[in-house]
């Protein structure tokens, strides 16, 4: 099969009407199909477009469209009416929550010399392919993960086998993957096709999903161009990827570091990003605010991170007590700790989370929240500074900034809206 579909260029605009039908007209040529699985992802990739291709598919299968399951990972299940919001149309009963430590088969284990080798030798124990169990015993006749691609912080560029391993993955494998990413270094990941982690989920695909009937539907989205007609908050579909192999996610990585990544000429000595309430809610989402600016920072620059939304540190609540107990510290600092602590040992993810949301003391990262959902001795004991988020958004309004380069009171800051939407580098960072 390989690919169905490969529709967009850096100056494409896809409309949602189109997307729709390029999709369903892509899937048509699969042939009849009697019990379909649907992998999408969560309400924290709202701008992903894959409301559309949902609806897309609804239409398409009706009825053969038995199971919706969300690419959680260690997010929390999505409500009703974060569902309503994101895929409308699609029934309410169709969806299935995924439990990562819970409702898990390990389908098979790369040896640990193989992991060694693709690690460069950073990790050198068996990686467990691990799936929902949905995935693996729901006698589907086609699974189809949706999703989009972006410059990502722990495999180097979002989704494809990222969705099924992590997304829907078990708590072993999750934990060791993310490990790994952080353990390699994350500024030599994003932006980057051909990664560790990379690699260690490509072979669980190509050895252990073989009998599984999976196709991709892969898009890239990024910001609107002066002139263009923008659907969703000054966002374009700039292409769409369906297939069965990795040469769909190959087509899209290539398009989305042409749309997502922006490398600037001059280092930021302040950047100030907003993070849009409805998508995210803790730091372990909210710190895209730091992963995707880092590059792009200067030594001794301050990150200041307009929070309204975020009232906690880890969707996972046994997660959240280890950020609060350990905090954003060095990475040395945090290596020090697996080895001398069980419980951060024996959650490998959230230690990998906690040296990337650490600034290794090069800039400084301010988290401004509302006290009556985070409070600011809160945000001091994981190791960020503190503002007040009432005084820090009437300085930097988000509704009059834009994003780029701006200047405020005499003061001169980089403002991003979204930034799960980018990766930001200077060019004498990046290589």
């Amino acid at each position: 099969m390989a690919t169905l579909l490969a529709l967009g260029s850096s100056t494409t605009v896809i409309s949602d009407r189109e997307l729709r039908d390029a999709v369903a007209g892509a899937l048509a040529r699969l042939g009849e199909r009697r019990r379909v699985l649907a992998i999408p992802p969560d309400i924290t990739r709202l701008n992903s477009r894959s409301g559309p291709i949902l609806g897309a598919v609804e239409e398409l299968y009706r009825e053969r469209l038995v199971d919706v399951l969300p690419a959680l990972g260690t997010h929390v299940p999505m409500t009703d009416a974060q569902i309503a919001r994101m895929y409308p149309g699609v029934p309410r009963a169709k969806f299935r929550d995924h439990d990562w430590r819970n409702d898990v088969v390990t389908v098979g284990t790369l040896p640990a010399s193989f992991v060694q080798e693709a690690t460069g030798g950073i990790y050198d124990k068996p990686w467990p392919a691990q799936l929902n169990k949905l995935i693996v015993g729901g006698g589907h006749d086609l699974i189809l993960s949706i999703g989009q691609v972006v410059p990502h912080e722990v495999t180097g560029m979002a989704n494809h086998a990222k969705n099924l391993f992590v997304g829907c993955g078990g708590k072993d494998g999750i934990d060791e993957s993310h490990f790994v990413g952080a353990a390699y270094g994350m500024e030599r990941m994003m932006g980057r096709a051909d990664t560790p982690t990379r690699k260690l989920l490509n072979a669980g695909l190509e050895r252990f999903c073989q009998q599984l009937p999976i196709v991709f539907v892969l898009t890239v989205v990024g910001p609107a161009a002066p002139g263009e007609a923008a659907d969703h908050g000054g966002l374009v579909t700039r292409g769409v990827f369906v297939g069965d192999g990795t040469e769909c996610f190959q087509l899209a990585c290539k398009l989305s570091l042409e749309v997502n990544f922006k490398l600037v000429d001059r280092q930021f000595r302040k950047v100030v990003v907003f993070l849009d309430p409805e998508e995210f809610h803790s730091t372990w989402l909210g710190n895209k605010a730091v992963y995707r600016t880092r590059m792009a920072i200067a030594d001794q620059g301050e990150l200041i991170v307009l929070a309204p939304g975020v009232k906690g540190f880890g969707e996972d609540m046994g997660i959240d007590r280890l950020i609060r107990k350990y905090g954003y510290r060095t990475s040395p600092e945090v290596l020090r700790f697996v080895r001398e602590n069980p419980d951060l040992a024996g959650s490998l993810s959230a230690a990998a989370h906690l040296i990337h949301g650490s600034s290794e003391g090069r800039f400084t990262v301010r988290y401004c929240t509302d006290q009556a959902r985070l409070t600011r001795a809160e945000v001091e004991g994981v190791g960020y500074q503190w503002g007040d988020l009432a005084e820090y958004q009437r300085r930097y309004d988000p509704a009059k900034l834009k994003d780029g380069w701006n200047t405020v009171a005499g003061e001169e800051i980089y403002y991003v809206s979204n930034p799960a939407l980018g990766l930001w580098a200077w060019r004498g960072r990046f290589s």
